[in-house]
């Protein structure tokens, strides 16, 4: 039964946190930036245009809202932290990112695994 002690729920909200935020860095400082965007396509050789380059081939791909259906599905019916922890952080990448269908339903995948009896009562 899942059933995430405080200690993980507490890594899980920086965890969650942490990854919208990276996301919301990327999205607006990255990849939205045309000034960015131009030096990138002109051709500098800095690690923010490779970053950009990846997420906009997993965004395109839908990778970001695949995986976080994929590993909320498997959590429902096999539930641990590890996860949790993938689809909530894929999830958080794929609605920031131009993922929100996928990564949506994976969010509410997600509050669903968390309604379960209680310890005890069953």
């Amino acid at each position: 039964m899942f059933f995430p002690s405080p200690g993980q729920i507490h890594f899980l909200l920086v965890l969650g946190f942490a990854s919208v935020g990276y996301a919301l860095y990327l999205r607006y400082l990255a990849v939205e930036m045309s000034s960015v965007g131009l030096a990138c396509q002109a051709g500098a050789q800095t690690w923010l245009c490779f970053t950009r380059k990846v997420m906009i081939a997993l965004f395109t791909n839908g990778v970001f809202g695949t995986v976080a259906l994929v590993a909320a599905g498997l959590n429902l019916f096999r539930p641990s932290i590890v996860l949790f922890a993938i689809a909530l952080v894929a999830g958080g990448f794929g609605i920031v990112l131009y993922n929100v269908g996928l990564s949506a339903l994976a969010a509410a995948l997600l509050v669903l695994s968390l309604a379960r009896p209680a310890p005890g009562t069953v």
